[in-house]
């Protein structure tokens, strides 16, 4: 059993039903860190990926407007039962910010030729040759289960390297 629920997960578990969520692009969720403090993501274009920003709570948030000004600290892909099955909540919806309507470029290694890179454009699937020099500072194509986001999220509020991200690291 997960150690830290939030209080739908703990209803969910205990009715033994689950709060079903669509996937709507502009939702906002709030996801609960371990109990100690909530964070905040966006759903972006057709639930390709999802903003987390730079903002934290110790009360669930009110008025959600005041993350249309929060940084974003990242954007990932996450698997679709996170918000399916109601592990994070959705708790209002924002328009998308401009700077956020196109989803950012992803690159892709070869695990088995490690000097072999692509660029994924999530925007169109396509996917592209690149350089490594090409793929410094974007995201690894990758989707992310919510316990490997929440441990991301707490680290980076504690100013501490996340295991997950350097897996993901471009390899030498």
């Amino acid at each position: 059993m997960k150690k830290y629920m939030n209080k739908q997960q703990k209803k969910n578990l205990v009715n033994n039903t689950i709060k079903r969520q669509r996937i709507i692009e502009g939702s906002i969720l709030e996801i609960n860190i371990e109990n100690q403090y909530f964070a905040y993501a966006q759903i972006l274009k057709k639930g390709l990926g999802y903003a987390f920003f730079d903002f934290k709570s110790f009360e669930k948030l009110i008025d959600i407007s005041i993350l249309n000004k929060a940084k974003v600290i990242f954007i990932v892909m996450v698997y679709n039962d996170v918000i399916t099955k109601g592990i994070w909540v959705k708790i209002g919806k924002l328009d998308i910010r401009d700077e956020l309507k196109e989803l950012p470029m992803q690159f892709i290694q070869d695990s088995q030729n490690p000097s072999n890179f692509e660029i994924y454009n999530p925007n169109t699937g396509e996917i592209s040759k690149a350089t490594k020099e090409q793929c410094l500072g974007l995201e690894c194509t990758a989707v992310w289960e919510a316990n490997h986001v929440e441990d991301r999220i707490r680290d980076y509020f504690n100013s501490i390297p996340n295991i997950w991200v350097e897996q993901l690291n471009i390899k030498e």
